[in-house]
């Protein structure tokens, strides 16, 4: 138990987690918890004249609540008026928010897989479940939101009120199904992703995760079976590993990315003679698209083609799906595809060309031995290159000092500082997660004493992925410790991912971590 003073509110926040723990609630989907002073009045509520900065850098999973805050005409819920709101982001992770304070603004990638097919009159289909359509549109196009001419792009419904460890086949039989309509109407080029082995390998439940593994097998059949039935290649690869480790190594659930290598298989029934494949890493996959296709490949664009050697017989129409998570494990008890009856997924590997990519660390632009995400691996898929990513880019500008004389930043603070008002930092709780750092914020603190304010809230988001689970009430009692070293800020709420970092449309999620951070709508923890 966390018996020490609190101080700067993050112990008095780790009791109510251990509270909620009791009550069955996890990190991933906490209930909001607001810190009251001994009147019971909300502390550190965001309000109009103060600023944000959202420490948080990925993308999908931010925009949802970064619309509630910045989004002229936001109608999914009421909001008070906010007039003069400084909201600060990270990284740009949505064309709509160009017009807001952006850290480190990106330079987008250009000659994209899908903008090169473009420019060459052929006709692409991009389909997902929600969960991961933004990965075959935004960050697949190289940061593009735009579909680019020729390009139709089909969403479907992720599961919606059910936790997906309940429906582990989530909408993959609705994106079966809109792939092969998709080779019905001879789509030049067609890329799907198959989100379960992610999604549902960031989860808890092992039978969950081994019922995944089966439902992608029949679907992958029946995507496979169509192209192959109507004169398509047919490519498979994943963008990184998770669900094939089920348990850590002192046998708790994993539920996180791996850095381990990932498939690519290729299936070209016109062949005469056997494809010979290289070894190779993501950013090759769009060279052998173009390859199949007969569209040169740009300059730009310097992976190699991994079947650098096969005579495709002239201009082909090429499936792509992309296995979300489906990373190559040990062939034991502790893998969950090895595990489920996947018997096309074996056929497959035995019948076909297949070989190994690199999918984590330096080789998809990420931090050296990081494990590899959605984003970078889409990415790199469709940019036929590395492309540097967030982490690196924002790890390089900590390492150089350059993080701390960052304009928008700086901005930021002494706006505040100018106005009597508050700053406020929406960070996530994680010491390595794909989404953030701790190490934002604390960096942050460090900033704004420097510059003389007196007035900083922090209110976390508790991941449950990249952490292990029940992990917050230690990372918290750790906050502690360095926000007294620094001497400025106060942990004022908490909730978790799951909810203030929805993706899937749901704002009434959204709303619950709003409310939390605005109006000090929660579960009440006296300040101690």
């Amino acid at each position: 138990m966390l018996t020490r003073q609190s101080t700067r509110g993050a112990v008095a926040l780790g009791e109510a987690v251990r509270d909620l723990y009791a009550e069955g609630q996890t990190d991933y989907s906490l209930a909001p918890i607001v810190l009251v002073d001994d009147q019971d009045v909300p502390l550190g509520r965001i309000q109009d004249g103060d600023a944000v900065i959202f420490c948080c850098r990925r993308g999908e999973r931010e925009i949802q609540l970064t619309e509630a805050f910045t989004a002229p005409g936001f109608d999914r819920f009421p909001r008070p008026p906010f007039h003069n709101l400084n909201f600060v982001i990270l990284t740009l992770y949505h064309e709509k928010f160009k017009d807001l304070p952006v850290a480190f603004a990106p330079s987008r990638v250009g000659d994209t897989l899908g903008e090169v097919i473009s420019r060459a009159g052929l006709s692409q289909l991009h389909t997902a479940e929600s969960e991961k359509f933004a990965h075959v549109t935004f960050f697949l196009n190289g940061g593009n939101n735009q579909p680019f001419q020729g390009e139709e792009d089909v969403r479907i419904p992720s599961p919606k009120n059910v936790p997906f460890e309940q429906v582990p086949g989530l909408s993959l039989p609705q994106v079966a199904e809109q792939v092969v309509l998709g080779i019905e109407k001879k789509y030049d080029f067609i890329v799907t992703n198959f989100a379960n082995g992610d999604v549902i390998g960031h989860t808890a439940n092992n039978e969950a995760k081994v019922r995944c593994a089966k439902a992608v097998d029949t679907h992958l059949g029946q995507v496979v079976g169509a192209a192959l039935a109507n004169d398509y290649v047919v490519m498979i690869t994943a963008d990184h590993g998770n669900l094939e480790e089920m348990n850590n190594p002192d046998g708790t659930p994993h539920v996180a990315h791996t850095t381990n290598l990932v498939k690519f298989v290729l299936i070209d029934l016109r062949s005469a003679s056997t494809v010979k494949l290289c070894d190779g890493k993501l950013a090759d996959v769009a060279p052998t698209i173009l390859s199949a296709l007969g569209v040169d490949q740009p300059p730009a664009m310097d992976g190699a083609p991994l079947a650098s050697t096969h005579d495709w017989g002239g201009r082909r129409r090429v499936l792509l799906v992309i296995l979300d998570g489906w990373g190559v494990g040990r062939e034991d008890d502790g893998n969950p595809i090895f595990l489920a009856a996947t018997p096309r997924w074996d056929d497959l590997l035995c019948r076909y060309p297949n070989s190994h990519l690199q999918a984590c660390g330096d080789a998809v632009g990420l931090g050296a031995g990081k494990a590899g995400n959605s984003e970078a691996g889409h990415m790199n898929i469709g940019a036929g290159r590395v492309v540097p990513q967030d982490d690196v880019r924002l790890d390089q500008a900590m390492q150089d000092g350059s993080f701390y004389t960052n304009e928008i930043f700086i901005h930021a603070i002494e706006d505040v500082k100018q106005r009597k008002t508050s700053l406020h930092l929406i960070g996530l709780l994680t010491e390595k997660s794909s989404h953030g750092s701790i190490d934002y914020p604390l960096a942050l603190l460090r900033m704004a004493r420097e510059h003389g304010l007196d007035q900083v809230y922090l209110h976390l988001i508790l991941d449950g992925r990249s952490t292990e689970p029940g992990s917050a009430p230690a990372l918290l009692e750790k906050l502690e410790t360095q926000i007294e070293e620094i001497g400025l800020g106060q942990v004022v709420s908490a909730i978790g991912r799951g909810i203030a970092l929805d993706r899937g449309g749901n704002y009434g999620k959204t709303q619950r971590a709003f409310d939390a951070f605005v109006h000090g709508v929660g579960k009440k923890k006296i300040m101690n």
